[in-house]
């Protein structure tokens, strides 16, 4: 049977957490740690999954009972991926517009589609899903792709974000869809929630230093706890997120002029109203001061908050002063790549 291997990039949050999930625009780089999906179509209506990265191995389940009994917290992602692809693409029902215009109107249950019996899948991880890097949503992104190609439905990037983003949100419920963005299209992006607005930025790499704080965060968890604060202070968490937003926009003209001491100057502003959001932990701000003191440009965390990792920005001959200054402080210093190729089918 049919084949292919499909990679995707994580991500790291440069600017923006939580104010866009309120409609604010953010902006996300794709790193170069990626997630691998192989798929291969099988003549048996199986769902067959290897995750070793996520402790996932020997799982199968009849095809028609995807998404039904209780679904490995490691297998979610990819299984609700594989049903929601079945639904919407070879049953032909609409995700989007958008979606509908990028499917063939007149596949439906036939040609290649039809011919997807069950489906055996493999994943694996060049990165710990404890560093926050969007490893759910590439892991998606990476079955979708995989199928569209393989089943000859061909779905162009448009189409596979809205299924990637649906099967997020039909698993967590919440998420702004940033992370299934950089998946996609790769690159750094201007990303404004749901979708709305995905506009790649003209850069070929950033300056930037990758801390871990050793501390796995739940996004989940944090953006309730920021809701709850909302509700006692709608006022002041309305005023945050507009000073994100504000920030933000200020930033995207920043990178494009690879303005890197304003870009620096902009992180700094961003954590203050990250801290003030409550989202920031001690270890955080002990690796901020530990980069800045050793001469970054900026630094703050990146992400959801309340542990994974930071981001500083560093002039070149600083560097290894900056990386020292975040392990002083406790961090795992990680490197990584910015700003790096989308979704693509491997050799």
């Amino acid at each position: 049977m049919k084949k292919i291997t499909v990679s995707a990039p994580g991500k790291l949050m440069l600017f923006g957490e939580h104010a866009v999930v309120y409609g604010r625009p953010c902006i996300v780089t794709a790193v170069g740690q990626r997630m691998r999906a192989t798929v291969e179509l099988l003549d048996k209506p199986v769902f067959e999954l290897e995750a070793p990265d996520v402790k996932v191995t020997g799982y199968k389940k009849p095809m028609d009972q995807l998404g039904v009994d209780d679904i490995p917290k490691g297998a979610k992602f990819v299984e609700m991926a594989v049903k929601n692809f079945m639904e919407n693409v070879i049953l032909g029902n609409e995700v989007t517009p958008e979606s509908a215009r990028s499917v063939d109107s007149g596949r439906g249950r036939h040609g290649d589609l039809a011919r997807m019996t069950g489906i055996s899948i493999t994943t694996q991880s060049e990165f710990s899903s404890q560093f926050g890097f969007g490893s759910s949503s590439a892991s998606t992104v990476c079955v979708i792709k995989a199928i569209s190609e393989i089943t000859g439905a061909n779905l162009d990037n448009r189409a596979i974000f809205d299924l990637a983003y649906k099967t997020v949100l039909d698993i967590q419920g919440k998420g702004s869809g940033f992370d299934v963005a950089a998946a996609v299209y790769g690159g750094t992006l201007y990303y404004i929630t749901p979708g709305k607005t995905i506009e790649p930025l003209n850069i070929e790499s950033l300056p930037l230093i990758v801390g871990y704080s050793g501390i796995k965060a739940d996004t989940v968890t944090l953006m309730n706890q920021v809701s709850e604060l909302a509700q006692e202070n709608p006022q002041m968490v309305e005023d945050i997120y507009n000073n994100i937003g504000k920030l933000v926009e200020q930033a995207k003209v920043a990178i494009l002029s690879k303005d890197w001491t304003t870009l620096g100057e902009l992180m700094n502003s961003n954590q203050k109203l990250l801290e003030n959001l409550g989202v920031s932990i001690e270890k955080f701000d002990n690796m901020i001061l530990g980069a800045k003191a050793a001469g970054a440009y900026g630094a703050k965390l990146s992400g959801a908050g309340g542990g994974d990792c930071m981001i500083a920005l560093s002039p070149e001959e600083k560097t290894q002063a900056v990386k020292d200054g975040i392990t002083s402080a406790g961090g795992q210093v990680i490197e990584v790549e910015a700003s790096v190729q989308g979704a693509r089918i491997e050799d």
